[in-house]
């Protein structure tokens, strides 16, 4: 499953070949919860801007080709154990107010993959580490 950065680093042509390669060739499976981190950052950008308009249909058509089938939703068990992981990392490695809704979009994210039996593509390591240390199950693909 990709991770919301995948998303983002495609886009912007940045994805390393490897990276690349899964993304285009594997069976990609989607999270509701980086559909709803590209949502708030298109909606966040300035559609005065020059590229919003652009940013808007390349994200727009992106969520819409979604196959269904492949749009995983976090439950409410996983909503619950990620809460205890995002809070217990606020907690343990003094998260500021911004970290803390980031460590919860992640361990959302995670603990979806994890129960459907896949791993994330991700370039947040460090994030992912954390929450595989706490949530031992899941597994994520660093690039």
């Amino acid at each position: 499953m990709a991770d919301t950065n995948v998303y983002i680093r495609s886009a912007a042509g940045t994805l390393p070949a490897a990276a690349e390669a899964l993304v285009e060739r594997g069976l990609l499976f989607h999270c509701t919860v980086c559909v709803a981190e590209l949502s708030t950052g298109v909606a966040n950008a300035d559609p005065e801007h020059s590229g919003w308009k652009t940013l808007r249909d390349h994200y727009a058509g992106l969520i819409a080709s979604i196959p269904a089938t492949r749009l995983l939703t976090p439950d409410p068990e996983i909503w619950v154990e990620a809460g205890l992981i995002a809070g217990t990392l606020a907690r343990i490695q003094n998260y500021q107010r911004h970290q803390r809704k980031e460590a919860l979009n992640d361990a959302l994210i995670f603990l979806t993959a994890a129960k459907a039996g896949l791993p994330v593509l991700t370039s947040n390591r460090d994030e992912f580490d954390l929450i595989q240390q706490l949530a031992p199950g899941g597994r994520f693909i660093h690039f």
